[in-house]
Order: structure tokens, then C-alpha cells, then sequence
């Protein structure tokens, strides 16, 4: 190789460097029988950060499968040095492998995804938009104008969700249009401290996040995000809706930590 070639390598290096953001960020995943897509999800999550960030860390919480999650994740840790695993036998909920998973990160900047990836990770830019305005939270969201869905609910997912957002907007968190969607931003302090008060352990952990960050006065930003419906939910439509409910109603009687 000539010594032109090495420069212009060097300075594509340097370049490539000073595109990554300085932030540590940590990206916290909770995963529940994931094994068919959790090692492509970690390895397009880890090329993205490669590319766009100094300093990273990957958070897989197994939310007690009874598949090879768990073992999955560990064999990619041998390829994947900035990833963790937190792991229990018992399944739990979401919001407990959430809370989990944020009270182990590091990170200046804090990433919930789904293990699906039914929102691309590419989608973060949109968020980190925002957060570089000055919001300590930004939320992905499916329902506003600009959401770009790409590939649908079935009707029936979508009429529940739409119901439950009815009722959050009623009852508890108004000014949102959608809570529920698995793509969050958070400063690190600030979602170190939100979840640190959280109790839901389901579904609903969301709303109760929300409400909280609204309680303590944090700055949050509704995003629009592109979403593809994944097929393989884990949504039980009637025990969910049943046990959604009920935490709703924890969270509307809740007094503030």
C-alpha cells in the first residue's frame, strides 16, 4: 500500500471518528422467547453503534424464556464485547425487565428497543434530534401525522390500542398520542431515576414512566417513527387488556415517591 493510500485511510479514520457522537449510550433490550431473531436484532443494533457512537453498551434482559435466549446472547457476548446479559428464571413483564435493564446501564443517553425491531434502530436519529434540543425523554410514536407504518397491525391490535390510549388520555397522561410503542430516549440520570420509582411491571410500565417524568417536571418530545409490525407478538389480547387495565388504575391511585 503507498503512503497516499495510508494517509487518505488515516484521515477517513479521523473523519469517521468525529461523525460519533461523545455520549455513552446504552440500549436496553427485554426478551421474552426471542431466540428465532435476538443474534440478528444484537448484530445490526452493534453495527449501527459501531458507526455512530464513541462509547456503547448492549443490555439484553432475559425476562425468564423457557427457549435458548439466554444462551443465545451469551455465545454473541464471545463476538460482542460491549454486550450484557441480565437473566432470571421467572418471567416477570416488560416493564420489570425494563426497569431491570436501566437500573444496570451506564450510558449518558439511555435507549429502550424491542427485541423485534419492529422500529428500525436507524430510527434513533430522529429522536436524538431532540434530545440535542433539550428533551430529557423522547418517545417514538405510530400515531402521529408524519409515523411512517410500513407494515400494519391487524385491525383488531390496532383498535385495542387505540382504545387504551383513550382510556390513558381520560384517566391519567393526556398529550400523547401514543405511549405504548417500545422505542424511548432518556438522559441517563433522569431514566435512572424514573425507573428507580416505577412499580409496573407489564404493559402499562409506560404509561406509569410517562406519568412519573410528568410528575417530576422532565421535558418529554412525542416523535413520529417508522414501524413495521412484527407477526410474532407475545400479546395475550384478553389477559393483557385485563392486567393493562388494572395498571392503570394502580397508576391513577399511585402518590408520588
Amino acid at each position: 500500500m503507498s503512503l497516499k493510500n495510508i494517509k487518505d485511510l488515516g484521515l477517513a479514520k479521523k473523519r469517521h471518528m468525529h461523525n460519533q457522537r461523545e455520549e455513552f449510550i446504552s440500549v436496553v433490550i427485554p426478551a421474552f422467547n426471542e431466540s428465532e431473531r435476538i443474534v440478528p436484532t444484537i448484530e445490526r443494533i452493534n453495527e449501527y453503534l459501531v458507526s455512530h457512537f464513541q462509547g456503547f453498551e448492549i443490555i439484553v434482559v432475559d425476562d425468564g424464556s423457557k427457549d435458548h435466549t439466554g444462551e443465545l446472547v451469551l455465545n454473541a457476548k464471545q463476538k460482542i464485547k460491549s454486550l450484557t446479559c441480565v437473566r432470571y428464571e421467572e418471567n416477570r413483564g416488560k416493564g420489570h425487565a425494563i426497569r431491570r435493564g436501566v437500573s444496570s446501564s451506564k450510558g449518558d443517553i439511555i435507549l429502550i428497543s424491542d427485541a423485534d425491531l419492529s422500529t428500525p434502530i436507524e430510527e434513533m436519529e430522529k429522536l436524538l434530534v431532540q434530545f440535542d434540543k433539550g428533551y430529557d425523554i423522547v418517545i417514538g410514536s405510530r400515531a402521529l401525522k408524519d409515523s411512517d407504518i410500513a407494515i400494519r397491525q391487524p385491525w383488531w391490535r390496532e383498535c385495542m390500542g387505540k382504545t387504551f390510549n383513550r382510556f390513558v388520555r381520560f384517566l391519567i397522561l393526556d398529550g400523547f398520542m401514543d405511549t405504548q410503542c417500545g422505542f424511548k430516549l432518556f438522559k441517563g440520570d433522569s431514566g435512572r431515576k424514573i425507573f428507580q420509582k416505577a412499580t409496573i411491571d407489564r404493559f402499562a410500565y409506560d404509561v406509569e414512566v410517562l406519568y412519573i417524568a410528568k410528575e417530576e417536571g422532565f421535558k418529554i418530545k412525542e416523535v413520529p417513527i417508522r414501524w413495521l409490525n412484527s407477526p410474532a407478538s407475545k400479546v395475550r389480547p384478553v389477559e393483557d387488556s385485563l392486567q393493562a387495565m388494572k395498571d392503570l388504575i394502580r397508576i391513577k391511585v399511585r402518590k408520588p415517591r
